[in-house]
């Protein structure tokens, strides 16, 4: 397993944009301003070479972030290079992606879930009571797609919070965070069934996710809805 397809990544790395990228030859740098790996890190978007690799460590030094890449497990030669320079392999992840019509085959709870812009208090809230930080929800404003915060309820109080972003015939979500008390009630997987609601409202016919290979409850959940790996990567990161 290794990249997805085309229009899949394309998907992935337009719904979760970095603040600025920089091209270093045959490597792309991300500015993430504390927002995390995925916009804080540089992938190989075309032919490259080792002195690209040196090119984009200065630019990470230039913008103080650590040397952090981004590879898919099918990169063999830019991981081999990597690993020959120091790097090491650091949250390898799974990308999961499902059919729409698998997730809107069922009517949803009333009142449950909704899809809103701009998200409400209460799901910053929730945001930042996980690892979806002020830094990462601003990735999420900067997004030009078509984009929806999902709310969750449960026990007649907001316990969950997801965004959404469309990108051609492709929907992604990222920053599923659902408050403690309230896991393992089912309440996620009726989120992810309201994104593919939305996303079918925006003429997507895929969804997708980032899953940490860590995460086996989450993998579950997502599995359960219809959802299969379509592609697998890690960062490689050096102090």
């Amino acid at each position: 397993m290794g990249r997805p397809d085309a229009e899949l990544a394309r998907a992935f790395e337009a719904t979760w944009p970095a603040a600025e990228t920089v091209r270093c030859g045959g490597l792309v740098v991300g500015r993430g301003l504390g927002a995390g790996g995925r916009v804080s890190s540089g992938v190989a978007d075309g032919p490259w070479t080792p002195g690209d690799l040196d090119v984009a460590c200065a630019q990470h030094a230039a913008w103080g972030q650590r040397p952090l890449f981004r590879a898919w497990d099918d990169e063999d030669q830019l991981i081999a290079e990597l690993t020959a320079r120091g790097f090491a392999s650091e949250i390898p992840t799974l990308v999961m992606s499902a059919p729409v019509a698998s997730l809107t085959d069922r009517t949803l709870p009333p009142v449950m879930t909704f899809a809103l812009w701009p998200p409400m208090a209460i799901q910053r809230q929730i945001w930042g009571a996980g690892n979806i930080n002020p830094a990462r929800q601003a990735v999420m404003d900067r997004v030009p797609h078509p984009k929806a915060a999902i709310l969750g309820r449960i026990q007649d109080r907001a316990a969950g919070s997801a965004f959404v972003a469309a990108h051609g015939p492709v929907a992604m979500v990222h920053g599923v965070e659902v408050l403690a008390p309230f896991r393992r009630q089912g309440l996620a997987g009726w989120m992810m069934r309201q994104a593919a609601f939305w996303a079918r409202e925006q003429g997507a016919t895929r969804i997708g996710l980032a899953v940490s290979r860590a995460n086996a409850v989450a993998q579950a959940t997502y599995a359960a809805l219809g959802f299969s790996v379509v592609g697998s990567y890690a960062y490689y990161g050096r102090d």
